[in-house]
């Protein structure tokens, strides 16, 4: 929270992460700018605010020049950082400093656990500051509220150990698998960070876990040289316990994964003191985040379809969410175009994606070209792996392979009246749904 009203910069303020903070400080008053390699639809929202916004590349170094702070994204590189420069993990641990801070953790389960949370604490009257991953309808379509309580909510990421500049006075851990293997190379390195992440909780902390994830309990018995206050109390949260039965009967968002969410929040609730009349409520009313399952019902080529766009990139979520479809329609037939999300996560789950696309209960599955990630990928890795050789690998006839501009046709040929089209990943391919929705829509791939 700072006193004077600053000059705040931005450098890849297209990211969800960092436009939520930029929104924060948007919020308390400071002016604001941002840049980042390319336009997109959160740039263009800040442009239509009145914000500065400047597309192509921008040396953070250079950029300190000019500003009074400059807050860079965590895939930018910086060699010699100014003492007016921070990166977005470390300007957002400077808040959970100053804040009672709730930090919602994980593989995965961590943008509507964030969410769940922060709709529970608002219709609690706690009035939360958040800052989540995912736009919420609740919040008028944004990734950040700004309230004037001592709470702060935040999606704590684990992608190059960020949640490491996060001092939370509560965590709660929703599971540990294998990702960013780019960054970490193994799980037991996984483990190690996300034992010395909990480390970070004072002696008054508190932290409440996913108690079916054996990778948890794994960490928290492990030997790694990072100490937790044994004075620390451990809430644990199971699809054991009775209110998982009454919360898969409220939740309107499908699927045990959400149910474990929903229990996480109920956790947090509880830690709080908030009476279960008021979770339940909140937790029942909860309508889903942007591209979490999102689902919309459309005419397209004169079929009627449902629509439902996902941001699911790692082998587990896309198992949960097609197995939540089925569950949900389990009568339609039901299509999923994938985009796998950077070709390291691809090449180090390969194997992982192979079972899930031949165990999936779906009729059909395209698979379309690799996304991208700007910075992050290795050249010798993109030439190893390729969706063309993971299709050739599950080795069944529903799972093809298509570049993104056939997709469409594709699709229009074989979509029948009243099925199901997931739309899924974390790269661009959800202008695919907005080309469904509005076929004038110039926004292509």
């Amino acid at each position: 929270m700072l006193a004077k009203k600053l000059k705040i910069h931005f450098i890849g303020i297209g990211g969800i992460g960092v436009s939520a903070l930029a929104k924060y400080y948007i919020g308390k008053g400071h002016r604001v700018s941002g840049s980042d390699l390319l336009g997109s639809e959160i740039t263009d929202a800040f442009r239509k605010k009145g914000i500065k916004i400047f597309i192509g590349k921008e040396k953070p170094e250079e950029a300190a020049k000019k500003f009074d702070l400059v807050i860079y994204s965590p895939a930018i590189s910086v060699r010699h950082p100014m003492s007016n420069m921070l990166s977005y993990p470390q300007a957002l641990g400077q808040l959970t400093k100053q804040y009672f801070t709730i930090a919602v953790s994980g593989t995965h389960g961590k943008s509507t656990t964030t969410a769940m949370i922060a709709l529970l604490l608002v219709k609690a009257g706690l009035d939360p500051t958040v800052i989540v991953g995912t736009k919420l309808k609740e919040f008028k379509d944004s990734n950040c509220r700004v309230g004037k309580s001592q709470y702060l909510v935040i999606e704590a990421d684990e992608h190059f150990a960020s949640f490491l500049n996060y001092w939370p006075k509560i965590i709660i851990l929703t599971n540990i698998e294998e990702d960013h293997l780019d960054y970490y190379k193994n799980l037991k390195n996984i483990l190690r960070t996300f034992k010395k992440y909990v480390s970070h909780l004072p002696k008054d902390g508190i932290l409440a876990i996913n108690n079916d994830d054996k990778n948890i309990r794994k960490m928290l018995i492990s030997n790694f040289q990072f100490p937790i206050s044994k004075q620390i109390p451990i809430k644990k949260y199971s699809i054991k316990q009775p209110e998982a039965k009454k919360l898969k009967n409220i939740l309107k968002v499908p699927g045990e994964h959400n149910i474990y969410n929903a229990l996480a929040a109920l956790s947090l609730a509880r830690i709080l003191k908030i009476p279960d009349r008021i979770s339940f409520k909140a937790l029942s009313g909860y309508k889903g985040a942007w591209r979490r399952f999102e689902t919309k019902q459309i005419t397209w080529k004169k079929k009627r379809i449902t629509l439902i766009s996902d941001y699911g990139h790692h082998p587990t979520k896309v198992r949960v969410t097609l197995k939540a479809a089925r569950e949900k329609y389990p009568k339609k037939k039901i299509w999923c175009v994938y985009q796998p999300h950077q070709y390291q996560r691809t090449y180090y789950l390969f194997k992982d994606f192979i079972k899930v696309f031949r165990a999936a209960p779906v009729d059909g599955i395209i698979i379309t070209d690799i996304f991208d990630v700007a910075g992050r990928e290795e050249t010798k890795i993109k030439k190893k792996v390729s969706s063309e050789k993971l299709v050739e690998a599950v080795k069944k006839k529903s799972v093809i392979y298509l570049p993104k501009d056939e997709i469409l046709n594709h699709l229009k040929e074989n979509l029948g009246s009243g099925e199901v089209l997931i739309i899924m990943g974390a790269g661009d391919i959800y202008k695919l749904d907005k080309l469904m929705i509005k076929p004038e829509n110039k926004n292509r791939f």
